[in-house]
């Protein structure tokens, strides 16, 4: 939700991007710290990524199901522009509904917009029954949501 019947393709449904990024705050990124961010808004007429630097952004939409396997990816024509949408984390497990955090980063300089088509989600149907949705640190959650790493060394 938002669901809208236009963003539906052959085999997918195309996400959009939200109006909010982070990115750290610091070059250097320590798995085991809480990594301090920046929130930006993307303007309506967009803003430039640029390359070497990790924009955390967010689906518009809240994606998920708990009876099939989300699975996410970016759009050919994103990829065509040298952004990568997600550097990682394309399965989304079942019982998680969310805004998805999107790892993008720019090969090169790139303008993005807010609500524009960005990736798209498949639904796969699981083997075998489903015993435990998911209710680990990230579900719920709505916009960018910065690595929770930290919280793994204890």
């Amino acid at each position: 939700e938002p669901f809208d019947p236009d963003s539906i393709t052959t085999d997918s449904y195309d996400f959009h991007l939200g109006n909010t990024l982070l990115c750290y705050k610091n070059h250097t990124l320590d798995a085991r710290q809480d990594n301090e961010t920046e929130e930006i808004q993307i303007p309506e007429d967009g803003i430039v990524l640029e390359p070497g630097k990790i924009y955390l952004g967010s689906t518009l939409e809240r994606i998920g199901s708990k009876e099939y396997v989300p699975i996410i990816r970016g759009k050919s024509s994103t990829g065509r522009l040298g952004l990568f949408v997600h550097i990682t984390a394309d399965l989304i497990d079942i019982g998680s509904i969310n805004q998805y955090t999107l790892m993008m980063n720019a090969t090169q300089p790139v303008k993005i917009y807010p609500g524009m088509p960005i990736g798209q989600v498949t639904f796969w149907v699981p083997y075998g029954n489903i015993d435990k949705l998911y209710d680990g640190k990230y579900n719920g959650l709505e916009g960018p949501q910065a690595s929770q790493s930290f919280r793994d060394f204890s």
